[in-house]
């Protein structure tokens, strides 16, 4: 892969200068492997609920707890039968008509409620190698997996139950790290 469309790609969907010192990642720890996420400006409080989430631990104590091959491994806290209805957990969507959801998006879920707020306490990863446009305009796409695909899945393609929770569980780890943007390029690069 050259490193021109690399550059391209970070300018035009992740708005990061490609002279930044260091950008922050989201780092998804599971039995299965490491899963980095890079996070878009143009969701700016999603992206900050994410960070003080994950510095928070807030995830550690949970799981991949819905996971669909050609759809999503959906995290966090488990969908219920209410909804969700804690203001503390609940986001103003970011829609940004240039974020879809494409293979590898990182979105927020939600319940069926007419504002279409996010629930903070989770968020999916697309595995459909088509993409989800059905979903767009409709939940909030605010990051992109750069690394770590082949872990989403097999996520995706373990035992599950008929709620599509998994038989084992998959345990999250979620940290935010700092790479520099010549470790942005390396790894975008392996891709």
């Amino acid at each position: 892969m050259s490193i021109i469309p690399i550059l391209i790609f970070l300018q035009s969907m992740f708005a990061y200068p490609v002279n930044q010192k260091n950008i922050e990642v989201g780092q998804i720890i599971t039995p299965l492997g490491e899963i980095l996420i890079m996070l878009d400006e143009r969701t700016p409080r999603h992206r900050e609920s994410f960070i003080e989430l994950a510095e928070a631990g807030y995830w550690d104590s949970l799981t991949f707890n819905r996971v669909i091959p050609d759809f999503v491994a959906q995290g966090g806290c488990p969908d219920t039968p209410e909804g969700f209805n804690d203001p503390e957990y609940l986001l103003e969507p970011e829609f940004d008509p240039s974020l879809t959801h494409v293979y590898g998006a990182v979105g927020a879920g939600r319940d069926n409620n007419p504002d279409k707020l996010s629930a903070r306490c989770q968020f999916y990863i697309v595995e459909n190698k088509e993409g989800l446009h059905r979903l767009d305009g409709d939940y909030t796409v605010f990051g992109k997996v750069i690394q770590g695909m082949d872990i989403v899945e097999k996520i995706v393609r373990v035992s599950r139950d008929e709620n599509d929770q998994p038989l084992e569980a998959i345990t999250l780890d979620v940290n935010i790290i700092e790479i520099s943007p010549r470790q942005l390029r390396k790894t975008l690069e392996t891709q």
